[in-house]
């Protein structure tokens, strides 16, 4: 299923939050300075395979959330987020958990895919009950287990220890972040998985 603009609303609310995201028949485009509300799916998804191509601008730094619960006060407290990053220029590049393709903060990726700022990459997020894999240009870069017992370890001792929401949904809301910069998004579809 093609996700459009149609599908996708404000955070915590119901409309397309026009003075934060352009929208035309192509893209999705976070603006520049506007205020920071993510884009949230209309639907939840459980299993699924989601496919998009993202562009950054130079030090871009953007995510993408799954199964979030919107009961969380932002995304982040709930969704696991695959980090969106030119490593090159952003400071989070230095860090391996924070690159591109990460499961950001808890897990990098097993190769490095740096980007070409303003230029298209394909992406892709594909989640089965507790197996995730996060692709970049058709190449799978990180794989894991959300019942992984070491990787419930590094929740419980990260940033998202005080979040009781972090990864727990089977099913849930996808996100794309708006981080004050000019990410750009197309070609967003989604395939549920049995």
């Amino acid at each position: 299923m093609i996700l459009d603009a149609t599908q996708w609303r404000a955070w915590h609310g119901d409309d397309f939050p026009e003075g934060s995201w352009y929208r035309d028949e192509e893209q999705l485009c976070a603006i520049v300075g506007a205020p920071r509300i993510d884009l949230i799916s209309r639907e939840r998804y459980a299993n699924f395979i989601l496919r998009f191509e993202y562009a950054l601008p130079v030090g871009g730094n953007s995510g993408v959330f799954y199964r979030v619960d919107e009961a969380a006060e932002l995304a982040w407290h709930s969704g696991p987020e695959m980090q969106l990053l030119d490593d090159a220029v952003h400071p989070d590049g230095a860090e391996p958990t924070t690159r591109n393709g990460a499961l950001y903060g808890l897990r990098a990726t097993q190769q490095e895919t740096p980007i070409e700022p303003g230029s298209f990459m394909e992406g892709a997020l594909v989640v089965r009950d507790a197996d995730v894999e996060h692709w970049l240009d058709n190449r799978m870069v990180l794989s894991y287990r959300l019942d992984d017992p070491d990787l419930r370890m590094q929740i419980r001792t990260s940033k998202f220890a005080d979040k009781p929401l972090y990864a727990q949904a089977t099913a849930g809301h996808i996100v794309l972040q708006h981080h004050g910069e000019a990410v750009r998004f197309r070609r967003l579809s989604i395939e549920p998985l049995s």
